[in-house]
């Protein structure tokens, strides 16, 4: 018999290789869920994806498979971590905790009800979380009551039945420890009352606590009632299995209590409804039960007639069962959803790397810009110094024919014994060229001292040509000439000119003009004479003098192109003989500078 036994369990086991089995409406939440997951990690909605997981997680752990549902937990644990959604997070950590420690892991269960009490979204599941860790972890008995009181008190302010059925379990564990049958039992009605409406599976579960503690106090006729009780709830009758296994946990008290009548009469009922609803496992769980039974009283024929008869009726009974087609569902949606994390993990590993490039190219990008940019900054630099250090040269050039002609004047006055006007002319001169050198370093220089050097330049004028013009400078009254600045010396190339290339060559004496006044937002300065003009001064001009560059005019004009340049003066010089009278008329205009 035992060799039957033996090959019906190999046979069995060759259809159902898993011993936990899954109810089909189970089974459709979690493909249903897991459709959704297939969702949320496409349209790469994390908060969704987080649900999912939570909600498989949920219905593993309602249907007692702990490790399943802490694998789920975990991995919506993990992504309500990464969003910062603390109402969730607290959530799924409480129902880590709990799962953790039904499967004893109690220092991980702590870690978690300690965790999900440091969230504290809300301050009743904080004191919750709070109380579990200290009860797991307190050293005594009326600690741990303590802990679940509160909760129970906390649970009940809530109207969360379903953490009061835990809390009421948990009581009544603390009394067995502490020998109070009678008020384990009374905590375990109660907690049977408030869960078979709203959680059936957690009163089969109290409903098993109670007939176990009075199998063990050997109260095997309350033990009877209790199970014999549940058996009448709607929940059971309309669940088959769940009708199956109760009646073989009845059978097993009555086994306890010594009535194997009874107890084969329980199991071949609960070995017919397995057979006609089609619950393999439970059907085989019958025939062993039965088959111990009958050998125990020497009916080996009821034996061999049991195994005959399961397997006869066996590739019907595997065909109508559910359950195995349940199973192989499930383990197909296991492995689409590790097919899928496996997938987004390729895919975010292909978008790290995508985006470490991408950012990567960024950065040389902006190294690359920032080289460029520094390198045209430095250039730019270079090219504002060198055309500073042009301007300053060009300030300090004096015109060679004006300080050559000074000197041939004072050679002049000498050999003319006349020490007075060389010793006039000697001071002015240097008092000019003092002001053209003490200037020198500055672009620009208060509009005061321009005119001091232009009227010092033109004395020195009017003293070598003393009989060849007279002039005038007329300054516009709302100028200040304090704060107002100029370009040093940028006129008195123009005076020059129209001396020794207009005034000078004049039979009769004539007349130099110059004038500054405000226009708009502009100084506008004009130099008049009444000289021979431009182009009969290039007439009377001798092949010497043709053949020589002069540096006066050209230094002036590069001085403005650079002025314009490093200043955005906008300087603007005209230059033209007069149309209807004998003489040159020099008009120069730019921003006046405050």
């Amino acid at each position: 018999m035992k060799f039957i036994g033996l090959f019906t369990f190999i046979l069995f086991f060759f259809f159902a290789n898993n011993l936990y089995s899954q109810s089909s409406r189970d089974t459709k939440e979690i493909v249903a869920e897991s459709s959704k997951l297939r969702k949320a990690v496409d349209t790469k909605n994390e908060s969704a994806e987080a649900d999912s997981y939570y909600n498989i997680g949920e219905t593993y752990f309602n249907s007692g498979n702990f490790p399943k549902s802490e694998e789920y937990f975990i991995k919506s644990k993990n992504i309500y971590e990464k969003l910062n959604d603390k109402k969730n997070l607290e959530k799924v950590t409480r129902k880590l905790a709990q799962s953790q420690e039904s499967q004893n892991k109690l220092k991980d269960a702590v870690s978690n009800y300690e965790s999900a009490s440091k969230i504290g979204y809300s301050k009743a599941s904080k004191k919750m979380n709070s109380n579990d860790a200290s009860r797991i972890a307190a050293p005594s008995v009326s600690q741990k009551a303590e802990a679940i009181q509160s909760n129970i008190a906390i649970s009940e302010k809530e109207n969360n039945k379903e953490d009061l059925v835990i809390g009421y379990s948990r009581m009544a564990e603390v009394n067995i420890e502490n020998k109070n049958i009678p008020k384990a039992e009374e905590n375990l009605n109660t907690a049977y009352k408030i869960s078979k409406e709203e959680a059936p599976q957690q009163a089969l579960a109290i409903n098993q606590k109670l007939t176990d503690l009075y199998v063990e106090n050997k109260n095997f006729d309350k033990a009877i009632e209790v199970k014999k009780k549940v058996l009448k709830e709607d929940f059971v009758k309309e669940n088959s299995k769940k009708e199956v296994e109760q009646i073989q946990e009845l059978a097993d008290i009555y086994i306890k209590k010594d009535d194997p009548k009874e107890a084969i009469n329980l199991l071949k009922k609960s070995y017919g409804i397995a057979l006609e609803k089609g619950h393999t496992l439970e059907a085989q769980k019958s025939v062993k039960k039965l088959d111990s039974l009958y050998q125990e009283s020497k009916n080996i024929d009821e034996s061999i007639g049991l195994y005959r008869d399961f397997l006869g009726k066996l590739p019907d009974l595997v065909s109508k069962d559910k359950s195995l087609v349940d199973e192989k569902i499930l383990e197909d949606t296991e492995q689409k959803i590790q097919q899928l994390e496996q997938e987004k993990k390729l895919k975010d590993e292909l978008i790290r790397k995508k985006n470490l490039f991408n950012y990567s190219l960024i950065v040389a990008l902006i190294i690359l810009i920032g080289l460029i940019f520094f390198i045209f900054r430095t250039l730019k630099k270079v090219q504002i110094k060198n055309k500073k250090i042009a301007l300053q040269s060009l300030r300090r050039e004096m015109n060679p024919h004006f300080i050559f002609n000074s000197l041939n004047s004072v050679n002049h006055f000498i050999a003319t014994n006349n020490e007075l006007e060389a010793n006039q002319y000697l001071t002015k001169f240097s008092k000019l060229m003092r002001g053209v050198m003490e200037n020198s370093t500055e672009d620009f220089i208060p509009f005061q001292q321009e005119l001091d050097l232009l009227q010092n330049y033109l004395a020195l004028e009017k003293t070598r040509f003393a009989d060849k013009f007279d002039y005038e400078i007329e300054v516009d009254e709302s100028l200040n000439t304090q704060s107002l600045k100029v370009p040093g010396m940028l006129v008195q190339p123009f005076l020059e000119n129209a001396v020794w290339h207009g005034l000078r060559y004049r039979t009769t004496k004539g007349f130099l003009k110059l004038k500054f006044e405000k226009s708009y937002e502009n100084l506008k300065i004009t130099i008049e004479d009444n000289g021979i003009g431009i182009e009969e001064s290039k007439k009377q001009k001798t092949e010497h003098q043709k053949n020589r560059k002069g540096r006066g005019m050209k230094n002036t004009l590069e001085r403005i192109a650079l002025l314009n340049d490093l200043y955005k003066q906008n300087i603007e010089c005209k230059i033209t003989d007069k149309p209807n009278s004998q003489g040159v008329f020099v008009e120069i205009t730019y921003k006046l500078i405050h």
